[in-house]
């Protein structure tokens, strides 16, 4: 044979595998593809019928209190919104912890949700051994409502944020306040107002809200910081004084009332928040449903309601609620640690 005609067989014979591995690819290609769609299908049929049976919203408190009212009202409008039921399950203890273990444990599915809360946050820090790790094992839907604390002293103490440092720095870790326990939100802004002021005050934890302002109220307590809808009615009726508000702007309905940033502690922000979250794996296209479901209903009437009772309704994306819940929880951490708090 001439080395020609070798050459060419050489050329015919790697024309032909080329052609087979082009196939073979193209083969598993083709496969890869079916695979695919083959497991996409049912996650889409599975959003389209969403849900397809009722939905439980977990929340970490007991029936009666502030969260339980938001869960309840939201259910409610969800259900409207949604064409199926909506049922409020809480799970109170361990500061959020029982809740969120039960929602993290879930089937990913978008049946069982979560309202988070800050809470939620500052346990990463406060309770660390957790099984669950709230920016890991969840995918943050929206954040629904954000409520200011506001910083309140009994009649006949200081009037004004200003007076109060003074007193303090006079009369360090003389003046008390009260929280609704160790690690409340309450809690947590006094000490960042400790920290930025370099103030000493002594900390009496209450189990609740409620008995730390029957006492603020008493007397027998100076300061404290509260959530703004338990607060408002004594600053109304002069039994309580506002110094501040804990939130970046000041409030509609405390327009008189200072920010602690605007009185001098610059970025100042500590907020009692609340949103909905489902645990990881959920369907995006069932995140994105919910998603849609509660922007429609806070639109409604759901706004009004809340506004009236002092809080912000903000409804942000699945994306602006993930940063915002871990921006969250390593601001409280840093808090945390620096004050040495530990959890009841």
């Amino acid at each position: 044979m001439r080395p020609q005609d070798h050459k060419e067989t050489d050329r015919v014979k790697s024309t032909t595998a080329c052609g087979v591995r082009r196939r073979k690819i193209l083969v598993a290609g083709a496969a890869l593809l079916l695979s695919l769609a083959s497991a996409v299908q049912p996650m889409l049929a599975r959003a389209a019928d969403f849900p397809s049976r009722p939905v439980q919203l977990v929340v970490a408190a007991p029936a009666g209190g502030p969260s339980d009212a938001l869960a309840r009202m939201l259910a409610e409008d969800l259900a409207k919104v949604l064409g199926q039921s909506f049922i409020v399950d809480n799970k109170p203890g361990a500061g959020g912890a029982i809740a969120a273990d039960a929602v993290a444990r879930a089937t990913p599915d978008g049946h069982v949700l979560m309202l988070s809360w800050i809470g939620n946050a500052t346990n990463q820090t406060l309770a660390p051994r957790q099984g669950f790790d709230i920016n890991r094992d969840f995918v943050h839907i929206t954040q629904v409502v954000s409520g200011a604390n506001v910083l309140v002293a009994r009649a006949g103490g200081p009037k004004t944020l200003n007076e109060l440092l003074a007193l303090a720095k006079a009369q360090p870790g003389k003046l008390s306040y009260a929280s609704a326990g160790n690690g409340s939100s309450g809690h947590l802004a006094m000490e960042m107002l400790k920290q930025r002021a370099g103030i000493s005050l002594l900390h009496i934890p209450y189990r609740g809200g409620a008995p730390a302002l029957n006492d603020l109220l008493g007397g027998q307590v100076e300061l404290m910081f509260l959530n703004q809808d338990g607060v408002m009615p004594y600053v109304r009726t002069g039994k309580l004084v506002a110094l501040a508000i804990s939130t970046g702007a000041r409030n509609p309905q405390l327009p008189e009332v200072p920010t602690v940033a605007e009185s001098g502690f610059r970025g100042f922000e500590a907020t009692a928040w609340a949103g909905i979250s489902a645990p990881r794996g959920t369907p995006d296209a069932v995140v994105q449903r919910l998603h849609a479901a509660v922007q429609k209903v806070l639109q409604g009437p759901f706004r009004g309601k809340q506004e009236a009772l002092g809080a912000q309704v903000v409804g942000s994306t699945p994306a602006q609620y993930a940063a915002f819940v871990q921006a969250e929880t390593e601001k409280w951490a840093n808090v945390i640690k620096a004050a040495g708090i530990r959890a009841d």
